[in-house]
C-alpha cells in the first residue's frame, strides 16, 4: 500500500515537472504567445546553421507570426499578415513566396509614419490607419520598405519566380485591423510602429526566411 502511494506521488511530481518545463517555454510578446522551443526547432529544420547569423527574420506564415533573432536567439515577435492568395512564387500570382530572402534594400528612412509609398518614393500623402477588420480596394505601402531578393534558384530567385522583380516587400499598411490574418497582396505586412522599430534594428543583407 505505502509503496503505491509513493509511486503514485512520484508520477505526480514527474507530471508538476514536466509541466513547468513546458510553460516555461512559453512566452508572451507584443501579446503574442508562442513555444521558444518549437520556433527555434523550425527554424533548426530548415537549416541548423542559423544561430551562425548575425541577425535572421523568420517569417511563420501559418501562425502570421515575424521572430527577429539575433545570433540564434528571439530577440523580437511581430504580428504579420501574408498574401490572401496563399503562397508561392509565381509572378503575378498575388502570392507570398516561401524560402530564404535577404533584405535587398530599405527604403523610407526618417519618413513619418504612415506616410504612403507608391514606386517606393514618397508624395507627401499620409495613410488613414484603418483598424477594423475591413478590406479595401487599396493596399497601401506604408512608413518603411524592406525590399526582399530570393536567394534560392528555382524557388525565389529566377525568371517568372523571382521575389525582387516581384517587387516583395516587408511594409507597413493602412489595414492594420486585418493584422494577423492574410490579407495582402503578396508582400509581408506590419503595423506602422513594428516596422518602423524593425528598420532600426536590421541591416541590408539580412537574412528573410519565409516558411
Amino acid at each position: 500500500m505505502l509503496f503505491n502511494i509513493l509511486i503514485r506521488k512520484f508520477k505526480l511530481l514527474i507530471f508538476f515537472i514536466l509541466f513547468l518545463n513546458s510553460c516555461s517555454t512559453m512566452i508572451m510578446e507584443n501579446n503574442i504567445k508562442y513555444n521558444k522551443n518549437s520556433v527555434l526547432q523550425s527554424i533548426a529544420s530548415i537549416d541548423q546553421s542559423f544561430n551562425q547569423l548575425e541577425s535572421l527574420l523568420y517569417v511563420d506564415i501559418d501562425n502570421q507570426n515575424m521572430f527577429f533573432l539575433k545570433k540564434g536567439t528571439v530577440f523580437k515577435v511581430y504580428k504579420i499578415s501574408s498574401s490572401y492568395y496563399g503562397t508561392g512564387s509565381e509572378a503575378n500570382s498575388l502570392k507570398t513566396p516561401l524560402g530564404k530572402h535577404e533584405i535587398y534594400r530599405k527604403l523610407g528612412q526618417n519618413l513619418p509614419v504612415n506616410a504612403i509609398l507608391k514606386g517606393r518614393v514618397w508624395n507627401g500623402a499620409i495613410a488613414n490607419i484603418i483598424t477594423e477588420e475591413v478590406d479595401t480596394d487599396f493596399d497601401h505601402v506604408t512608413s518603411r520598405i524592406l525590399w526582399l531578393d530570393g536567394l534560392e534558384v528555382g524557388k525565389n530567385k529566377g525568371k517568372g519566380i523571382d521575389s525582387r522583380s516581384r517587387y516583395i516587400y516587408i511594409h507597413g499598411t493602412a489595414e492594420e485591423g486585418l493584422i494577423g490574418k492574410p490579407a495582402s497582396d503578396g508582400c509581408i505586412r506590419m503595423y506602422n510602429s513594428d516596422v518602423i522599430e524593425l528598420f532600426e534594428l536590421v541591416e541590408e543583407k539580412a537574412q528573410v526566411w519565409i516558411y
